[in-house]
């Protein structure tokens, strides 16, 4: 009766041994025999997924890169604006430069705002990318979820099917064959199930690279996109900074062009008789050589004397703030001199202030010259003159007849020498501002 009941029941491990020798004797006999195909996996889906990763870790990198230029584009064009607000801001701007800047900024914005919008795009296409891969996750985390289901339920199935023992099944088979039939899909069973187990490894590391994908993606994403708002509200800023030194321009332009509108007037009813004006011309480019030569020997016999330095080694300041009317250089202006190959050429600076505004010295030097320049003739300006070396001298014209300095007279940069005035063959209350070097009239701004 026990024996009956221990065949009827459950095998035991013993009993599973012995079975071993048999299924050793059949698998020759069930070589070929096997009726279900084995399930092969493929490594394509992990592939894939290392593939998207690489390609989404090269568009962020390509991002990066994005950023790092817009960074750089933003502090050339910080840079512009200082530079121009500055420039605006000084006493006496230069249009010319000032326009240049201006005009160079407005490109620099434009690509500056075209580098954003490429940023922003590609966040957008990468955006795209990202939910392709959380779709293909969520499809992933399915099918192994839907594989890990039918593994478990074949193995119940495995474990249920072995209660009856294949000795048994062996004993009680009707034929040969039915046997061989029973054998062959247990076997069958046990290779699918190891296909169906490496399927599921395969989908976890497939899943687990595409998980990682999803995190470091959106992390260097948000990143990327906060760093890019920041960007976006300094190229406001900069747009705000931009607007209003274009309008500090337009408003200096304005006012500069008023001035010179007066002075085009002025001279204009001057120049009403060519002739008188040539003569003009020529007079007082003569007067200013003579007045030239006499200053000159004026400052060697001071120089002799160890009044006046050999040597200048400091800068020169503007001496009065204002509007610049006339640079240094050839002009239209047909009232000045011919020199070189211009046929009008102006030698010094003009600054345009409200009248009797304070001159001050450029820089420290001997005072050789103060008050009426009679080489101009009968409508003489008042002018100040200023050796800061042997060879280095400021001229300063049309100011009002007073006297703050004497000649010989040491001086201080920035100390004040004189009003603006309108004396002379001037046209309006202005300074104009000379510098003579070795005995030539030269740029003023490149002592400045």
């Amino acid at each position: 009766m026990r024996a009956d009941t221990a065949l009827t029941s459950s095998p035991t491990p013993r009993r599973r041994r012995r079975i071993l020798p048999i299924l050793v004797l059949l698998i020759p006999l069930l070589t070929g025999l096997a009726g279900a195909p084995v399930q092969h996996v493929a490594g394509d889906q992990l592939s894939d997924a290392i593939a998207r990763q690489k390609a989404l870790e090269r568009q962020i990198a390509a991002q990066k890169h994005k950023v790092a230029e817009l960074a750089a584009l933003q502090g050339e064009f910080k840079a512009e604006i200082a530079r121009t607000s500055k420039a605006l801001a000084g006493i006496n701007a230069d249009l010319f430069t000032v326009r240049k800047q201006v005009t160079k900024m407005v490109g620099q914005v434009a690509a500056v705002k075209s580098k954003y919008q490429g940023l922003v795009d590609q966040l957008k296409d990468l955006d795209k990318e990202l939910v392709k891969v959380e779709m293909q996750e969520a499809e992933k985390r399915q099918e192994l979820g839907a594989r890990r289901a039918l593994l478990a339920e074949r193995l119940r199935s495995a474990y249920d099917t072995d209660q009856t023992s294949l000795l048994e099944t062996f004993l009680s088979g009707a034929s040969f064959t039915d046997v061989l039939t029973q054998v062959s899909y247990y076997i069958d069973v046990g290779e699918q199930d190891k296909a169906l187990a490496t399927q599921i490894m395969n989908d976890q590391t497939t899943l687990a690279s595409l998980h990682q994908t999803v995190v470091d993606t959106r992390t260097q994403t948000d990143e990327i996109r906060k760093v890019t708002a920041a960007k976006k509200r300094e190229l406001d800023a900069d747009l705000r900074q931009l607007k209003q030194a274009q309008a500090a321009l337009a408003a200096l332009e304005r006012k500069t062009a008023k001035a010179l509108a007066a002075q085009k007037a002025a001279y204009a009813r001057a120049a009403s008789a060519k002739s008188k004006l040539r003569k003009s011309i020529a007079q007082a480019a003569s007067a200013q050589r003579a007045l030239a030569r006499k200053i000159d020997a004026m400052i060697r016999a001071q120089a002799s004397h160890g009044r006046i330095p050999s040597r200048y080694n400091g800068t020169l300041a503007w001496p009065m703030g204002g509007s610049v009317t006339q640079n240094f250089g050839c002009t239209g202006f047909s009232w000045e001199p011919p020199l070189g190959s211009c046929a009008h050429f102006h030698q010094g600076i003009d600054l345009v202030a409200p009248a009797g505004t304070p001159v001050h010295a450029s820089g420290p030097g001997r005072v050789v010259y103060v008050g009426w320049n009679w080489a101009d003739g009968s409508d003489p300006a008042w002018i100040v003159i200023i050796a800061h070396a042997g060879n280095l001298q400021t001229w300063y014209a049309h100011m009002q007849a007073r006297y703050p300095v004497r000649n010989g007279q040491w001086v201080y940069q920035g100390q004040v020498i004189g009003y603006e005035g309108n004396t002379g063959h001037s046209t309006g209350a202005h300074l104009h501002w000379a510098v003579r070097r070795n005995g030539v009239f030269v740029n003023p701004r490149l002592f400045l």
